[in-house]
Order: structure tokens, then sequence, then C-alpha cells
């Protein structure tokens, strides 16, 4: 698969070798063409100078052939700017964006723009938010048998029951994080526009879930 990094530092070329190892095609954007000596001459991606929410640069990177973009660079708006670009002018799905301000998270979210605030970031946040979930699930009992995985909604699934989804699946829902913050659903609870889905699944069946739910519903109830 394709990747589209935007900034090189430190997070970015971590994020960049991280995912070039596993064996996917990355693409990395930064304003200063020095930003590129993070990589090291090991990393045989796309190294593109340019504004990673301009356009021309975002073609040059690939970006219509991406199956997901991450704006990691020193700057919240710049961030936000870009993967908002990435998803609503390319149609990028998988998007996340680093901020720096906690408090933006919120905004961000009703947005429906993944983000994960410096002070909480890992490398494997970033890699859950980017990847098929069942590659970095959240937990693995000690059997191996059962994991958690926050894993990737179609839009259109937005206004049904999380009981459906469930009942789609066969799996169940651990928890919702929405606006940032955990929730527990109840019963009656309804999956709105950008919630975070995490669901309990036995992991050889995580990857069936995944392509359900990646795929509108073929149900039409609520």
């Amino acid at each position: 698969m394709h990747f589209v990094i935007m900034g090189c530092g430190r997070v970015g070329s971590s994020l960049a070798h991280s995912l070039e190892s596993q064996g996917h095609d990355v693409a990395i954007i930064d304003q200063e063409e020095s930003a590129f000596r993070r990589l090291g001459s090991t990393f045989e991606g796309r190294r593109v100078t340019g504004v990673g929410f301009d356009r021309d640069t975002l073609h040059e990177a690939g970006i219509a052939d991406a199956y997901a973009f991450a704006a990691v660079s020193s700057g919240d708006n710049s961030n936000i700017l870009a993967a908002r670009v990435a998803r609503e002018t390319f149609g990028v799905e998988h998007v996340v964006a680093r901020i720096y301000d906690p408090g933006r998270a919120e905004v961000y979210q009703r947005l429906g723009i993944p983000t994960v605030a410096t002070v909480k970031w890992t490398a494997d946040q970033m890699m859950r938010r980017l990847l098929p979930q069942g590659h970095v699930p959240e937990l693995v009992d000690p059997s191996g048998n059962v994991v958690i995985a926050e894993v990737t909604v179609n839009p259109a699934w937005v206004g049904h029951r999380i009981s459906a989804l469930e009942e789609a699946t066969g799996s169940r829902a651990a928890y919702l994080t929405r606006l940032g913050a955990a929730i527990l659903p109840s019963s009656d609870s309804v999956f709105q526009e950008g919630d975070l889905l995490h669901l309990a699944s036995l992991a050889t069946e995580l990857a069936a879930v995944e392509r359900t739910l990646d795929a509108p519903p073929v149900a039409t109830e609520h």
C-alpha cells in the first residue's frame, strides 16, 4: 500500500521507516529539503520538497494512490488543513493529524479527522490509525485468541445502532472514542460521525470484521 506523510521530523521519519520496513510504499513531504537527512541512506521512498497541503505537492507525492495520509509537521493548523485536503479533496479515507494542543482535539474530531496529541503520542498509536487495524491490535489476550482493535467503519454506518454493527460482524463493541473521550456504548447507542470504534473479536475473525465494517451495511435497518 502507498502512504503519504507530511513532516520529516523525528515522528515523520520514524513513521516512514516503520511503514517501509513492513513492505509499504512511502512518500514523505517537508518544506525543508535538509529535513530528509533524518531518513538516512537506507530509506527507499519518495522525498518531496514542498508544502504538505498544496495540491501539486500532494500530487507529486502520489496522493491519488494513497491508502492513508499522516500529517505530523510541527504546526497544528498545517496538519489539520493538510489532513482535510487529503480527505475532502483527494478522498483519502484513512487520515490522522498530530496536534500539539490537546484542547483542540474535540474540534478536530468533529471534523472527522482522527488526531494524536503530542503528550500521548507513540508510533504505535499512529500505526493503528493508518494501517488496517488487524495488523496492530490494541490488546491481545495471553492465549492469542481474542483481540481488541480500533476498526475503520464506513461512513454509511453513521446513524445505525452499535448493536447492528455487532450483529453484522459477530464481534462486541469494547468502547467508543467520541470527541476525544472513551465511552462504553449501551444497547441503544448509535454510531455517530467522528466516532472511533474499538471492537473485541476473535483474532481469526478480525480481518473479516474489518471487511464487513469497511463496506456499507447490507441492511438499511437502524
